[in-house]
This record gives structure tokens, sequence and C-alpha cells, in this order.
């Protein structure tokens, strides 16, 4: 999948008048399509002719991009009929073109995720041992206690009334917003609901502004529903709303993907004025802002500015607010927040998808939200979360490497030295039994080769000291040798 960073000074017109653009823009449409299933092995493709009139271009502009289709093994040519659906068109990809790069390494942080290492610092999970495992056992007791048939029904596709009426009241009381629970939705997990909302209001070839870095999921997501991937910087302050404003007027985007709170993987957090700026610019430009807040609670000193949603007034904004972070990542809960006219299209998604998540999961997590031991949890986790951050920061302060020290969330967002080869330090690493996320893996454009992304969460405060220590000492070997 091809990604386009926006830069203010280019037009729409400079855009479309550039070659290269056009011809990539009809590469991606037919990979798109063919990675979709929409085009079947051996299944004859648009002629020529006939694509270059559906999408306005010129005729060697298409034949352009079918002769590089043909060359890296997407299709293959019958004389005198035409273009055909390759067999087989995952195998002996070329990873160093940009390209088709993006969507073959779009499963390389599970594969990362999947390795098994004693010290884990590439998942933005929390320690199991943080949880509060002893008096979940006391809720799921209690929860067959009042429901005795739980596991012998369904949940509605929206969502356990219950539940949904007990965040509802939450959300008002939090924020002083005004809402139904006929706008709440269960989801399981924030992934699930990404993956809804892109399938609900995404067409291949619609523009979707994402962070850049972004959350890997929804880069992954976005790309496999054919969406063309505008870049928004991203910066300690938040964003250039005039880069925004120029991506929203030139490229006339379905959504904007942003995660302005303890942002993953930065941590830096949006301001209020940009948050209420955001939504106005939204309004103006009919962009829907899809707002995914994970980390709203692991603040470490002040609480973050109140999401983007609480200042929509005009339905603009999709709130996605995970819990599965640091109340119970095993139930997987997740609530998103829309007007109804948006509400009724994902709820058909969501019945396509499972129906409704399990309502044995809901009516553990409703009991415990509900707790006063839930608001403990949540104080002694921000603690000991501030803890694991200062032990990683202490590590890595022998080095010289820079990093903005964030507020609240799981993850440090740092920068290596330039000749410090990011991929061959996570094969050393990984030898010696410590993962990390290359900064590729968050970025888009697959470029930001001189990050990484080192997760506080998951390893004890013992396993932190040793795995870091480990780490730098990994690093200054490798910097030595190729020095």
């Amino acid at each position: 999948m091809l990604q386009f960073p926006c830069k203010g000074g280019i037009t729409v017109s400079q855009a479309v008048q550039n070659k290269d653009y056009l011809f990539m823009k009809v590469y991606d449409y037919v990979q798109n399509r063919i990675e979709r299933n929409e085009w079947k092995e051996h299944e004859k493709i648009p002629s020529v002719r006939q694509l270059s009139s559906d999408m306005n271009v010129h005729r060697l502009t298409v034949l352009k991009a079918y002769q590089l289709l043909k060359q890296h093994g997407k299709v293959y040519v019958k004389d005198k009929a035409g273009y055909f659906v390759q067999s087989n068109t995952a195998k002996d990809l070329d990873l160093d073109n940009p390209i088709i790069s993006a969507y073959v390494q779009q499963n390389h942080l599970s594969e990362i995720h999947q390795s098994p290492v004693a010290y884990n610092f590439s998942q933005a999970l929390l320690d199991p041992n943080l949880l509060p495992n002893h008096y979940f056992s006391d809720y799921v007791k209690k929860v067959f206690d009042l429901y005795p048939k739980v596991l012998a029904t369904y949940s509605t596709v929206q969502g356990d009334s219950e539940l949904r009426e007990t965040l509802t009241q939450y959300f008002i009381s939090q924020y002083k917003t005004h809402f139904s629970a006929d706008q709440l939705l269960i989801t399981s997990g924030s992934q699930q609901a990404i993956h809804l909302i892109a399938q609900t209001f995404i067409k291949p070839r619609d523009v979707v502004l994402i962070e850049r870095p972004s959350y890997s999921a929804a880069i992954d997501i976005f790309s496999a529903q054919g969406a063309q991937i505008i870049t928004i910087d991203i910066h300690p302050d938040g964003y250039d709303l005039n880069q925004v404003e120029a991506c929203m007027k030139q490229y006339k985007p379905r959504l904007f993907y942003l995660n302005p709170t303890f942002h993953n993987p930065t941590g830096y957090t949006v301001s209020a004025a940009q948050r209420k700026k955001l939504v106005e610019l939204a309004e103006q430009y009919q962009c829907l802002l899809i707002e995914d807040d994970a980390y709203h609670d692991i603040y470490f000193s002040q609480a973050p500015p109140s999401p983007i949603y609480t200042y929509d007034t005009a339905g603009t904004v999709i709130y996605i607010r995970s819990f599965c972070k640091y109340i119970s990542p095993g139930l997987r809960i997740a609530a998103v927040i829309c007007q109804s006219s948006l509400m009724t299209s994902l709820l058909t998604a969501k019945s396509l998808a499972d129906n409704g998540s399990p309502l044995l999961n809901q009516k553990i997590f409703l009991h415990y939200f509900s707790s006063i031991r839930l608001q403990q949890h949540i104080e002694k986790i921000r603690i000991a979360l501030q803890i694991r951050k200062e032990i990683m920061e202490e590590e890595l302060a022998v080095t010289d490497w820079k990093w903005i020290s964030p507020e609240g969330g799981l993850n440090l967002w740092v920068k290596l030295p330039e000749e410090l080869p990011t991929e061959m330090l996570l094969t050393k690493s990984l030898e010696q039994s410590i993962s990390f996320v290359p900064g590729q893996v968050c970025d888009p454009l697959k470029k930001l080769s001189s990050w990484i992304r080192l997760s506080y969460s998951y390893a004890n405060e013992k396993q932190l000291r040793e795995g870091m220590k480990n780490f730098v000492a990994i690093a200054q070997s490798l910097s030595e040798q190729i020095g």
C-alpha cells in the first residue's frame, strides 16, 4: 500500500500532474484489488484502455503500472488477451521496493511479539502481576451468582445494556457531556473498533489521515482496506494545524485517525486548544475524527485534557475508549461513542463480525468497573508505571540517545544515533532474549529507521534493570563494530 506524506506547499493540481503520483496510484489500486482477493488468480484484469478511462489517466500511465506489476509477479500477460492475476503473488517479493514493502511488513510487529524473550520491551501491556488477579476470581464468582444463565445467553450486538448504561453515566459524569446509551457500542478491544470503522467508512482509494508515527495495527487495518494514507506529523506540542488544514483542504480525507492522549508510540499529548481546533477543522472540511484513547487514565502527575469528542457538537468524532491496557487485557472491553446515524452502520458491521462481544466478559468487567477497588487499582498502577519508566530512563541515561519523558502511557520513543542500524540491533537483541519495536513498524512511510519504541510496562523492576543494562551494552558493542 502506498502512502504519501502531506506537505503544506503541495497543491492537489501539482500532485495530480505528477506522473509518478499517477503511476503509483494505478499500481496501488490494482495491487489492492488483488490482495483483497477481489480479482482472483488467473482472472483477467481491466484492459489498459478500460482502466485509463475509469481512473481518468493516460494509457501510458496504466501500461507502466501494469509492466511493473508484471515485473513484481503480481500479473502476467497472454498474447493478444491482456493481463491476468498471477498465482502465489505473495512469494519472492522485493522488500526493498517501497511500493510493496509496507504491505509485506504489516505482520512484523506480530512476529516480534511472538518471540519468547526474558526481557520484553516490545509489548505495551501491563505486567500481569500488576493486575488484581485475586479479586477478579471473586468477581467471576459474583457474576455467576447474579447471572446463572450468563454462559447460555448471547449479548446484544450493541453490547450489554447494563454495561452501556453504566459507561454512559461514567462519561457524562467525567466530562459533562450528554449522550444516550444508544450512542455507545461495546467492542472486543480497540483494535476491533478500528477495524469496524475501516470496514464501514473506507472504500479503496479513500484518503485517510494518520499521525506519523502511529499505532501499527491501525496503519495495517486502513492499508488493508485500500485507503490512501496521508501522514500528519505529531510533535511534543501536538500537530502543525496548518499542515492538518492543508491536508484536509487538498485531499478531502474520509477520516483522520489520531491518538492524542499519551500517544502510541511517542507518549505525546495534544493540548486542549488544539483538540478544540481539530473539531472545528473536521466540521469545516467534513472529515471524521477517529479518536483512539487507550491510555487516558495512565497519567503520572496531572490528568490529561478532556477527550476530543467532548468538544464535538456536530457528530464529527468517533471516540474509542479502551480499558484493556490497565483493567483487564483478557476481557478485551472497549467502548465506541458516536452519533446515532454513524452507530447504525457500525452495528451492521459488528453483527457480521461476531454478533456481539461475549456477555460473560462484559458482566465481569461491569462489576469490577463499578467497584471501589478499581480506583485503588488504577492509582497503584500509576505509581508502579512511573517507577518503571524512571528505571528505564536511568539505564538509558548513560547513552547519548534522545527521548522526551512522557507524562503517562506505557512507552518511551527513543532516537538512536543515525549510524546504528536498528534491524541489526533488533536481531542481536533477540539473540540475547530482548525485544523492542523498531520505529519503521510505527511509521506509515516505513522510514523512521533511527527510532525505537521501548515499553516499560510489561517487565518487572528487576527485569527492567537487567534487560536495559544488557540492551545498552548490545547497542554500544554494535556501534563499536560498525564504527
